[in-house]
Formats: C-alpha cells, structure tokens, sequence
C-alpha cells in the first residue's frame, strides 16, 4: 500500500505579511480568494484535515473542505512571542532569536522547540503512513517544513532553509517507511496545466 498525504499551506493573513508569530487573525481577503479560485485543483481525499488555528481552518473553508482540526498538526507553539514581529522580537531579545534560530532544542519563548514540532509532527505522518487512501490537510508553513525534514530524514538544522509559499501542496508518498516527496506546487497552476496532484 502507497500511503499519500498532501500537505496544503494555509493562504496569507496579516500575521504572515508582517513577519509575526501567528496570534489567531484571519486569512485576509486576498488569500481568502485565491484559495476560493484554487479550489478546483484540489484533488479528491479519502479524508481531509487541518491545523486548529484560525488560519488553516479558514483556509479550508474557502477551499471548500469539510476538513477536521488536528492538534497534531497544529502550527509552532512560539509561547511569549505570539503576535510580536520577528523584528520585534530581534531587539528585545537578540541572543534567544539567535539560539532559537540555530538550536532546534532551544525554546526561549516557552513554547515549542523546532525538535518537539518535527518529533510530533513525524509522528502523526507516520500514523498517516498507515491510512488507505489520500489525505488531503491545510496546516501552516512550519509543519510542512517539520514533515519534509522527517520524511527525508534532513536534519531539524535544516528546518529554516525550508520555504513553503502560501496556497501550495507538498505530496508526501510513501511505502514501508520510506517517503517520496513532491514539493511546493501552486493549487491553481495545478488545474491550469492539467498536471495536478496526484
């Protein structure tokens, strides 16, 4: 049995424009209609899902998804620095963005380390690796990152080099513990090009 699991990136919201650790607003009304257009390309799923924030749930409705919240797959726990801007954070407390950065254990915020989203996150692929059929989930930029870097066993240092770009898919497939990965692909060129997710 093939498992594959289609991770969709939520569309953008001002957090995300501004460079801030998500607090919980909204997609904005662009990205609102950029899902609504790019509903068409998605493929079919045996089972839909997405992160519990706001974000990806919004996403998905405008995509049309009936899709389920996951904590498991939930966004990047980022505890005190929750709706402050990367900047902001940099000049209140340059040394802990620097260790967050670079160490994947550390969590200066309080909240989550970059190990403890990819150790979770890897689990719940796994899990999803044992599921018939396709999975289809919006979740946020971060966790589609922490599945690649387990997927192909990448180390977690790698996490940051990562970019995933609002509104596309990464294909995870897979069998006996091994993953293919397809990364990256924009729902409405996959319509337009007849070459969707497969």
């Amino acid at each position: 049995m093939t498992a594959r699991v289609l991770f969709l990136s939520a569309a953008t919201s001002r957090s995300l424009r501004l460079a801030r650790f998500d607090d919980g607003d909204p997609i904005d009304a662009a990205g609102a209609a950029q899902a609504r257009a790019a509903a068409a390309s998605l493929p079919s799923a045996a089972r839909t899902a997405s992160s519990p924030g706001r974000r990806c749930r919004e996403t998905a409705a405008a995509l049309g998804l009936d899709a389920a919240p996951d904590p498991e797959l939930a966004g990047l726990d980022a505890g005190r620095w929750r709706g402050r801007t990367l900047d902001e954070v940099g000049a209140a407390e340059p040394d802990a963005l620097a260790r967050w950065l670079a160490d994947p254990a550390a969590a200066p915020h309080g909240g989550e380390s970059v190990r403890n989203l990819c150790d979770r996150v890897g689990r719940r692929l796994q899990a999803l690796a044992r599921t018939d059929g396709r999975t289809l989930a919006v979740v946020e930029p971060e966790v589609i990152r922490a599945a690649a870097v387990c997927a192909v066993g990448l180390p977690e240092e790698a996490f940051w080099r990562l970019d995933v770009p609002p509104l596309t898919v990464t294909e995870f497939s897979g069998r006996a513990g091994r993953w293919n990965l397809r990364l990256g692909r924009p729902l409405a060129s996959s319509a337009e090009d007849g070459s969707g997710p497969r």
